[in-house]
Order: structure tokens, then C-alpha cells, then sequence
């Protein structure tokens, strides 16, 4: 288990005080949310680019075989022996081309 430990300085404002705030956008990296895109746009891509029709499941493998890393499944089977379908090797590849075409590999 981490441990985080927080410091704030609380103050009293007014609600029609205002801070202001520049930041350098020049220095700041692309965060990690930019940089991917959604299962959507991916799904989107792939029906557009290669005329397949994609799952969550088949793009969240192919992620995961990337090394991208994918949230918890939550939507998990009931029984323990249940199989799940695997991603066939065309779809793959379109789901390949549409991270590389985002930036994700």
C-alpha cells in the first residue's frame, strides 16, 4: 500500500477574490491523457480505415500486448471457466495500425 502525505494552506477569500495563474504552456510535456485517444476514436479509425467493426475487449488486448497499459475490468464473468473470445489476427492489425496512426505505439 502507498502512502501520500498532503500540506495545504488554507486561507479565507472572498467569493469574488481571484487568483491568477500563468503557466508556459512551452514547457509544459504532453500529459498522458492527450497523448491517447479513446476506444471510440479507435473503433472509429478502424471502421473508417479498414471497414472492421471492433470490441472493447479485441482493443483492450491488443493494448495489453503493446504494453499499454488498460484499466481494471470491472464487467468480469460469472463463472471461472468462462472463455473469452480472442482478437483474430486481421483485427489486430488494424487495431495496431489505429495506435500507431494516434501515437499510443
Amino acid at each position: 500500500m502507498k502512502h501520500a502525505e498532503t500540506v495545504v494552506l488554507l486561507s479565507q477569500q472572498k467569493p469574488d477574490d481571484r487568483i491568477e495563474v500563468e503557466i508556459e504552456l512551452d514547457e509544459l510535456d504532453l500529459t498522458s491523457a492527450e497523448s491517447k485517444a479513446t476506444y471510440e476514436e479507435i473503433k472509429e479509425y478502424v471502421l473508417k480505415e479498414h471497414g472492421l467493426k471492433v470490441s472493447n475487449l479485441y482493443i483492450s488486448q491488443v493494448k495489453g500486448k503493446c504494453g499499454i497499459e488498460v484499466g481494471m475490468n470491472y464487467n468480469l464473468p460469472k463463472s471461472e471457466d468462462s472463455r473469452q473470445p480472442q482478437c483474430p489476427m486481421e483485427k489486430e492489425k488494424a487495431i495496431r495500425d489505429a495506435l500507431e496512426h494516434f501515437g499510443m505505439i
